[in-house]
């Protein structure tokens, strides 16, 4: 590790448990180089991470292979219909087993063609039998925690960690009283972006909406801010709206089912999202490359596939509008936290009432997770 143990323990310098005394993250902590070796150890790998919406997964022999920060991984329904994940990796000599994803009846390793059942049991090794004290048994492949959640799939390294369920509290109830046909949609679109700012600028941007009203002004019209409520829970925060009362300027909603803007965010990089409209889902992934570039991933879930012409228009708004006035907010931010200026942060504004919808509490409760995880990754470097 390049980064020095007083540098993390000073990130929390300025902060305050009270958003309105307390001063944001320092810049170094977004533009220095090497912390994100630091990140994927004290979050990505200790975090519940999306993989994907449960249809792809559904029937038996259903796989999906992702990275997740580096690490190859595969998730899997296997023949007893139990949902499993796993690192995407040959016990033999390491070689990647599967790619993509579909349907297949046992991993076989390209390589040496050792081939494993579903349930990750090692089914058979070519001329193991020339080996000493080898076991089938000791050479399965390796598991990780893995979790259907309201109709998604998330995956956590860590094999202490408590389950995506008790660690979120009430969020699922949340996302199945105001979405309870998630279960039933289909993935119809993906949008990727790779954006030239540090993974946390893109997620303090997408917690606030106290820039909405200078930037986005389409959105301003789908909304009702002055009904816009902020609320942080554990590892979680919601963004809770009406649908705006008069016609919008971002997309067609005639006839609208979803009256409300319903936004999720779920520690450490996952966005959760229904717009008004028709039925209607989103996931939102901002996933870090390095210090200076986020890869974005944007799924839409509707009851069909491909989109219909109105659901098209609500995509190309977040497209063509919204994600361009706020790549520009965000890439803007990464050159600026580049000069002295921000070098022990910024400042909250907190507000409540008709003005919480311009409130930065959501920001304030991100990072103090983020010092959180930092702190404990330090505890457990110093008990190693």
């Amino acid at each position: 590790m390049t980064i020095s143990t007083h540098e993390l323990q000073t990130l929390a310098e300025y902060f305050d448990d009270d958003p309105k005394r307390s001063h944001s993250l320092p810049a170094r902590a977004y533009v220095a180089p090497d912390f994100l070796e630091v990140e994927r150890q004290a979050m990505f790998y200790n975090s519940w991470q999306y993989v994907c919406h449960i249809e792809k997964l559904r029937h038996a022999g259903d796989y999906v292979t992702f990275d997740l920060q580096g690490q190859s991984m595969v998730a899997v329904r296997d023949r007893e219909g139990v949902l499993r994940a796993f690192y995407n990796v040959c016990r033999h000599r390491g070689h990647e087993l599967v790619q993509g994803e579909g349907n297949i009846k046992v991993f076989v390793c390209p390589y040496h063609a050792w081939g494993y059942n579903l349930d990750g049991t090692l089914r058979g090794a070519r001329h193991s039998n020339t080996m000493e004290d080898f076991h089938f048994d000791n050479f399965g492949m390796m598991p990780v925690q893995v979790e259907e959640f309201c109709s998604m799939v998330f995956v956590n390294l860590n094999p202490e960690a408590a389950s995506l369920a008790v660690q979120s509290g009430d969020l699922a109830q949340e996302i199945q009283q105001r979405a309870p046909d998630l279960g039933s949609l289909t993935h119809a679109h993906r949008l990727t972006y790779r954006v030239k700012a540090n993974w946390k600028i893109v997620v303090d941007n997408f917690l606030e909406c106290y820039h909405c009203a200078s930037t986005h002004k389409d959105l301003m019209s789908l909304i009702d801010i002055q009904n816009y409520k902020v609320t942080t829970y554990d590892i979680y925060s919601s963004q809770i709206s009406p649908a705006g009362t008069t016609s919008n300027s971002a997309y067609n909603v005639e006839g609208a089912t979803v009256q409300e803007h319903l936004l999720w965010w779920l520690w450490p990089n996952t966005g959760l999202l229904r717009y008004p409209g028709g039925p209607n889902w989103m996931v939102w992934h901002f996933i870090p490359v390095d210090e200076e570039t986020t890869l974005e991933t944007f799924d839409f879930f509707f009851p069909n596939s491909p989109p219909n012409a109105g659901q098209m228009e609500a995509i190309e708004y977040v497209d063509k509008v919204l994600q361009k006035e706020d790549i520009d907010i965000v890439e803007s931010v990464h050159r600026g936290l580049k000069t002295p200026v921000c070098e022990k942060g910024g400042r909250f504004v907190v507000c409540s009432g008709k003005d919480q919808g311009s409130s930065e509490h959501g920001v304030h409760h991100f990072h103090g997770l983020y010092l959180k995880a930092i702190d404990q990754y330090l505890q457990t470097k110093s008990q190693d």
